[in-house]
């Protein structure tokens, strides 16, 4: 059970029936995460807004940032978060391949780009090695991307390791 007890989705309405709704994009069906956000509805919609626009919306791949998710889940120890996948990333081609290779040895991995591997050792350095994520680093990124692509996935890099920490802590599997 987790330590905060989720709130029921029929006593949901409003900005959490909302946040709900866009949480089953990610989940499938799953909803303890935003009835855990729903005691607070009005942080619920914009955690879950933020977290949905930095996963689904922008110029990167969204089988990238799928991969970039769960390897920060995984990081923060969250079985809740790093068991998830995207229906739209699996639709798109995601495997569990792809996922074992991003959480491993993806440096050697034949199933990524180059550029798909800085993208995957900007989440593995940015919790940590943080001394390593400078200048160099990240010229080195935008021979890959543009300097937008190169927000965004820190975006959802800050955006999605913290919440993951979050869950971590309450006992959700």
């Amino acid at each position: 059970m987790p330590i905060i007890e989720p709130q029921l989705p029929h006593g949901a309405n409003g900005p959490t029936a909302r946040t709900m709704e866009s949480f089953r994009r990610l989940s499938g069906g799953d909803t303890i995460f935003p009835q855990i956000l729903a005691h607070v509805p009005a942080y619920a919609e914009a955690i879950w807004g933020a977290m949905a626009e930095a996963l689904f919306e922008g110029g990167v791949d969204h089988r990238l940032k799928e991969l970039i998710r769960i390897q920060l889940a995984t990081s923060a120890k969250d079985p809740y978060f790093s068991m998830m996948r995207s229906a739209e990333a699996v639709q798109a081609g995601l495997t569990e391949e792809d996922v074992t290779a991003s959480l491993g040895d993806f440096e050697t991995s034949p199933r990524f780009t180059e550029a798909e591997k800085w993208a995957l050792r900007y989440s593995y350095l940015m919790y940590r090695h943080p001394d390593q994520v400078n200048a160099d680093f990240y010229n080195e990124g935008k021979r890959h991307y543009s300097e937008a692509q190169i927000m965004e996935m820190g975006g959802l890099i800050a955006i999605h390791y913290g919440l993951a920490v979050f869950m971590s802590t309450l006992n959700v599997d």
